[in-house]
């Protein structure tokens, strides 16, 4: 498998990076893979690595340019330490528009005619929900996203599928946040929810062989549906 750095164009002549792993069988699809609160780490390009693995061209933008770019932190109490300040000074509806400028440099690409996806863990969970709410990309893939909860007014302006993964430990996503999140959804279009008992925070990074492989293989059902030309767009209100 073949992996290179991209440089996205985030306008005003700015520009911030991107892992990009590269499929040997692509499937035409692309992924915009996004990051939990400690960077661009490897476990965050091993994400992007699997999501080549199955097909797709994915890509790993990093979120926190605009304050410390190129960082990547680890879990010892001081780099956790570190991580939770910069989330502190994170602007969400930045983390949108980067998203967006990635699917926009995706499909400037010569080789790329095909959908983008957005997936993303934790922060990123947040962002692939609010990029769905928001109408960035053709489908969105949250893993236990923290603080969906406090964004459920924009709900109403999801239009494309949506699959939430959730742990039945995570103390972040506990279950009165995860309750909130399905009353809000119910009964939105293509909206998917999962919770995998016994799997805490941070599962489909470095949780257990198992339940990494059953999600893995939710998510690829559900994007090979929700990226095949076959779906339509939902009816705006």
């Amino acid at each position: 498998m073949n992996s290179r750095t991209d440089q996205i164009e985030a306008g005003s002549g700015k520009h911030f990076a991107a892992y990009v792993s590269l499929p040997e069988r692509p499937n035409g699809h692309a992924v915009v893979v996004l990051q939990e609160i400690f960077g661009v780490t490897p476990h965050i390009r091993g994400i992007a690595d699997r999501f080549a693995e199955d097909g797709y061209l994915a890509l790993a933008p990093d979120l926190f340019w605009r304050i410390e770019p190129g960082i990547s932190l680890t879990h010892s109490k001081d780099d956790i330490g570190r991580a939770f300040d910069l989330m502190r000074q994170y602007d969400e509806s930045q983390g949108v528009e980067d998203a967006a400028s990635t699917i926009a440099h995706i499909r400037r690409l010569p080789e790329f005619g095909g959908k983008v996806a957005v997936a993303g863990m934790c922060l990123g969970g947040k962002l692939a929900y609010l990029a769905a709410a928001r109408g960035v990309g053709a489908a969105s893939v949250a893993y236990y996203g923290v603080g969906i909860e406090n964004s459920l007014q924009e709900a109403d302006g999801i239009r494309g599928p949506l699959m939430l993964n959730f742990g039945e430990r995570d103390r972040y996503v506990p279950p009165a946040a995860r309750a909130k999140i399905a009353v809000a959804l119910e009964g939105k279009f293509q909206v998917e929810s999962y919770t995998y008992e016994s799997a805490d925070h941070g599962f489909y990074t470095r949780g257990d062989p198992e339940t990494i492989a059953l999600a893995r293989k939710r998510t690829n059902a559900f994007l090979n549906q929700a990226l095949c030309a076959c779906v339509a767009a939902r009816p705006a209100p």
